[in-house]
């Protein structure tokens, strides 16, 4: 077997990585050897490999979902914004400059092309499937001259297109005819059908229309995958969506010891990697919520101020809505803060940086003791060691090289008091060192919270890709998604007017 299918949505957001996901979860467990791929991705969660090569955390995620080991194979390109205008170019794992929008889809793109099919290829000559994420949608007509990631890659290696759409959004049928109707006749060849997704209440309902969508497009429809709470694991992009407000899906047990902590989050510009909390929220008891005001802060038992691809620009918005001044005074009082990577920086003294913003010389919050200068190189490490008595590991991606030059030693970085600084992502996954951090924050927030003793990080994420796997095998017609999957496209399908204009 050599099959492939692209994941298409109808919009961002519409399910694609989870849906991608759930596919690979589902064919493993039928004993296929699968892997995941998304030509270019653009996020600012992203991950290291074993070999040091940065890609997409949803792209890690599905390998997981595989079973395999995540490698730079899977998301050739990676596009990590810097703002509205430009982005961080990450090619096979490695960066490689920077590009306003205009300079990346003006040419720069297309001429990846062939990049990307040698890395799909490599991929299906070694796995029995490789299922492909799509991005956006496909058919953002004014960017299809150069597209690498959806029909583009689709019509390069002949894969078949699977279209989710959102149907908790409202309007899914007209997005799959309006998807269908503006592609190519030679794209439309390769579209062969849907997968409604987050549909609530009664299916015979939606049936008709289902019908009629048959009728109108000649595809069928592959599925209809019920809503479920909790499936949102390892979102790509901290841009599209405003956190303010918004609480991580924690556990539903109630707290093993008499109190709850609670935890906020500094939203920061330019988030990066905001799924090193997810962790603390698994923990019953723990309640974590993302903040943009100092007044939110008030009752936190922690604060953590997370990873940014702009370490300048979020100390000057931390300082702007006066949330600067509440993490310092909470260090003068003693109460628990972490700073993980761009947040660790801006924590410390001072800040040398001629590579990311430009900006020179910026004196930080001076909660640490450590002197930061960006580097034009980026750090990609799996670094593991001892913290809290607890083994630990975890993940780097930085340009800043950290001066420490007192405290105490935590992780590579320090701790002065309760105010704790890493450049580590993912170390709040290890479970032994969580509960010890977690003790400790407690005891200085003078919380009555125990840890639980055996929550494992790791098993709460293998249940979240069963309920994946879960969610195809019993509300998708896994008999013709097997067939499209092995024999790609049904031949004849339609040709639905107007079609891509010329």
């Amino acid at each position: 077997m050599n099959g492939g299918l692209l994941v298409a949505g109808t919009t961002s957001d519409a399910g694609k990585s989870v849906v991608t996901a759930g596919i690979c979860r589902w064919l493993v467990r039928q004993g296929v050897k699968v892997a995941p791929f998304k030509a270019q991705n653009m996020s600012l969660n992203s991950f290291v490999t074993r070999e040091g090569a940065e890609i997409g955390r949803a792209q890690a995620m599905q390998a997981q979902a595989c079973r395999i080991e995540p490698t730079a194979l899977m998301n050739p390109v990676l596009l990590k914004p810097g703002g509205e205008q430009s982005s961080q170019v990450v090619l096979l794992g490695r960066p490689v400059g920077e590009l306003s929008a205009r300079g990346y889809h003006g040419g720069r793109q297309q001429k990846l092309l062939g990049t990307v099919l040698d890395c799909l290829a490599e991929l299906r000559g070694t796995y029995d499937a490789v299922i492909c994420e799509g991005a956006g949608s496909p058919a953002e007509i004014n960017l299809r001259r150069t597209d690498i990631v959806n029909m583009g890659i689709a019509r390069g290696a002949r894969l078949p297109v699977l279209v989710v759409g959102d149907i908790d959004r409202g309007g899914v049928f007209a997005s799959f005819f309006g998807t269908v109707a503006l592609l190519s006749p030679e794209d439309q060849e390769l579209v062969a059908g849907f997968l409604v997704n987050k549909f609530r209440g009664d299916v015979s309902l939606l049936e008709p229309g289902l019908d009629m969508l048959r009728d109108l497009t000649g595809r069928r429809t592959y599925g209809v995958l019920p809503f479920r709470h909790g499936l949102g694991i390892d979102e790509e992009d901290g841009l599209r969506v405003s956190l303010r407000g918004t609480v991580r899906e924690s556990a539903v047990t109630p707290p093993v010891g008499e109190d709850v902590l609670r935890v906020a989050v500094c939203a920061i510009p330019l988030m990066s990697n905001f799924t090193d909390v997810d962790a603390l929220a698994a923990e019953p008891g723990v309640v974590v919520r993302f903040v943009d005001r100092p007044e939110e802060l008030a009752d936190a038992d922690l604060v953590v101020i997370p990873g940014t691809r702009g370490t300048v620009r979020a100390l000057e918005w931390l300082r702007e809505r006066g949330l600067a001044d509440a993490v310092v005074r909470r260090a003068a009082e003693g109460r628990p803060t972490l700073g993980i990577c761009g947040g660790f920086q801006i924590l410390g003294e001072h800040i040398e940086d001629e590579v990311e913003s430009r900006a020179g010389a910026v004196p930080g919050l001076g909660v640490l003791p450590v002197r930061v200068r960006f580097a034009r190189e980026k750090t990609l490490t799996r670094p593991a060691g001892e913290a809290l008595g607890e083994p630990v590991e975890g993940y780097e991606i930085h340009h800043g090289v950290a001066e420490v030059t007192g405290g105490e030693g935590f992780l590579d970085g320090c701790r002065v008091g309760q105010s704790w600084g890493t450049h580590w992502h993912g170390s709040l996954e290890s479970d032994g060192f969580r509960r010890a951090f977690l003790r400790e924050v407690a005891a200085a927030a003078g919380r009555r919270f125990v840890p639980a003793p055996d929550t494992s990080f790791a098993a709460l994420r293998e249940e979240q890709l069963d309920r994946l796997g879960d969610l195809i095998e019993q509300h998708a017609d896994t008999d013709a998604l097997w067939r499209l999957i092995e024999s790609g496209a049904p031949q004849g399908l339609p040709f639905i007017a107007p079609g891509a204009p010329a």
